[in-house]
């Protein structure tokens, strides 16, 4: 349930014992009331689109700020210079070339779709594309898109959103993303509350990577929150939305006011200049989130929020573990110079902390460490991890507006195509086209340790056939050494790939109303899935032969339908 969603509005973790740290502010990192009161009114409400979703703002909290109305004279801070990477005689992309399927997002300056190209060496390939239109765009707001749309040039991370495709036409800009199918680590975190210790290790550490890799191409990320960490296929992260990053002269901070209030540092709040440990801030802002449920600084509204940040004792929570809280402790130091991470040894003071005391940082770098959460999804287009208000509209891309004369001009050098993709080999070596239909290979699930490499034919003895569908035959076969009944699902592998299927039998089959998977089997044609025999038959064989229920029977069905559909849903699984 949605934190938003208790009756009682007190936080679930306030009930429980909780420790006063006793660090305080030094009279250095201190503000006057009056220079928040003054941070306070440059507040706006408005939140900025997020990439693959709609950008939430959750009640009394989270906002987008703006940045101080002098941030562009601040000779402190630099843009990054504009520049095309575009193969001579390579013709740019256009939105022609890519197909609608759903909306995924939708903000005050624009959408955000998931796509199918369909032309080129990646046709078929999946992308999330942001579509912004420039008429919206405040000045600040163009600096931001191009902003991001330099930083994700450069950018190559496995834990970072890639850029594939950037292009313009008169009234719009366009960014082609990778489309991450597990949507936002808010969602997630929204259902199920808190995280346990093991699960937000997994998340922190693959996020430190990412922030790690972004510092050392000398940008401030400024903006972590769960809203802007997206999950993949697998349950990898994704760090996206670049807008508010900022690239510092040699040596010199920023002095921007910009964030989101509840994860902002102290020194972003009091603007005595910020640099790369404001991000480690809020990395302990986001850890203590994941794991007690709420946000370690917040207030009634905005300006004692802030306040909080500034001068507050953090509460601890006592049930978390010692490498936890002791963590937490260095992460939430006031003097930035005296937060973890912001030493001489930088990220490595991190992961030699005891609370990633177990992690293998060189396998997770190579993504060989097992998410605790995979999506489960049916298909590679499958959207039900973004919200149905989005999802369920008609894609459409309408026209757009140019604000003026030379709004053209403003973007120079605003397209681009990811160096891969105009190597068609260079793409498959690198596995750029991963979403491209095709048939499974034959390893897919031989990997697996359930899954048997010898013949089926071994154990089982394959019978008559009692049921078929586009993808599959059903069997009845009966097992060898014990002469119990079963069914036998085959599936053909040049047409399905049957791996979630697998995955979510074996997830959930222990409830009562969901078939039992006991076996199975792969050979280089079929994949054999091995279930208890329902020997009652199909639902809809009873349908016709009776013509119609009583009242009592239908709602019988009805309700264990319905019920293990429910359950279904709350494990963010959808039938369909």
């Amino acid at each position: 349930m949605p934190l938003a969603g208790l009756a009682d509005p007190v936080d679930p973790w306030q009930r429980i014992q909780v420790k006063e740290e006793v660090e305080t502010a030094s009279t250095e990192d201190m503000v006057v009331d009056q220079a928040i009161e003054n941070h306070h009114e440059e507040i706006t409400g408005q939140t900025h689109l997020h990439n693959q979703g709609k950008a939430k703002e959750r009640p009394g909290t989270a906002v987008v700020v703006r940045a101080g109305e002098n941030d562009s004279d601040n000779n402190s801070e630099t843009e990054i210079e504009l520049r095309e990477v575009v193969k001579e005689g390579h013709d740019r992309a256009e939105p022609n070339q890519f197909e609608l399927l759903k909306v995924l997002g939708q903000g005050s300056f624009g959408k955000v779709f998931l796509v199918r190209k369909i032309v080129g060496a990646d046709s078929g390939t999946l992308y999330a594309m942001k579509v912004l239109k420039k008429a919206t765009l405040k000045v600040r707001d163009r600096m931001r898109t191009k902003m991001e749309r330099n930083i994700l040039v450069d950018v190559r991370h496995p834990f970072i959103v890639r850029l594939h495709y950037a292009f313009q036409t008169e009234g719009k800009l366009y960014l082609i993303l990778d489309f991450l199918r597990g949507g936002d680590l808010f969602t997630r975190l929204s259902k199920e509350v808190m995280f346990t210790e093991e699960d937000v290790k997994f998340y922190l550490a693959e996020l430190a990577l990412a922030v790690d890799h972004i510092h050392s191409l000398g940008i401030i990320y400024r903006d972590l929150k769960p809203e802007n960490i997206l999950l993949d296929a697998d349950g990898h992260i994704s760090l996206t939305d670049f807008g508010l990053s900022k690239l510092p002269l040699d040596d010199q901070q920023a002095y921007s006011f910009c964030g989101t209030v509840e994860y902002m540092a102290p020194e972003i709040v009091n603007r005595k200049g910020h640099s790369f440990a404001a991000d480690w801030w809020s990395f302990g802002v986001l850890m203590f989130e994941m794991l007690t449920g709420s946000l370690p600084f917040q207030g009634a509204n905005r300006k004692e929020t802030m306040t909080q940040i500034l001068k507050a004792k953090l509460g601890m929570p006592q049930f978390l573990s010692q490498e936890s809280q002791s963590l937490l402790r260095v992460l939430f130091k006031r003097n930035p110079a005296n937060r973890l991470g912001a030493g001489p040894e930088g990220i490595n003071e991190i992961k030699k902390h005891p609370f990633f005391a177990t992690i293998d940082w060189d396998k997770l770098l190579r993504k060989e460490i097992q998410p605790p959460f995979k999506p489960a999804v049916s298909r590679a287009d499958d959207a039900f991890y973004f919200d149905s208000e989005f999802t369920s509209k008609s894609p459409k891309d309408s026209p757009g507006i140019p604000p003026s004369a030379n709004a053209h001009e403003l973007f120079r050098g605003f397209s681009f195509i990811a160096p891969c993709l105009l190597d068609p080999e260079e793409a498959l070596t690198q596995g750029t086209l991963i979403n491209k239909p095709q048939p499974a290979p034959t390893e897919t699930l031989t990997k697996l340790p359930f899954v048997k490499s010898n013949s089926v034919n071994d154990e089982y003895d394959l019978r008559d056939e009692i049921g078929r569908g586009s993808y599959s035959i059903c069997r009845l076969c009966i097992h060898r050494a014990t002469r119990i009944e079963y069914a036998v699902k085959v599936i053909d592998k040049s047409k399905r790939d049957c791996q979630e299927e697998v995955d979510i039998l074996l997830r959930y089959g222990h409830h009562t109303n969901i078939v039992t998977l006991r076996d199975v089997y792969e050979d280089e044609k079929s994949v054999y899935l091995v279930m208890e025999l329902m020997r009652g038959g199909e639902l809809l064989d009873r349908i016709r032969s009776l013509k119609t229920f009583s009242e009592r029977e239908a709602s019988g069905v009805m309700h264990t339908v319905i019920s293990t559909v429910s359950y279904l849903h709350q494990h963010g699984v959808v039938h369909r």
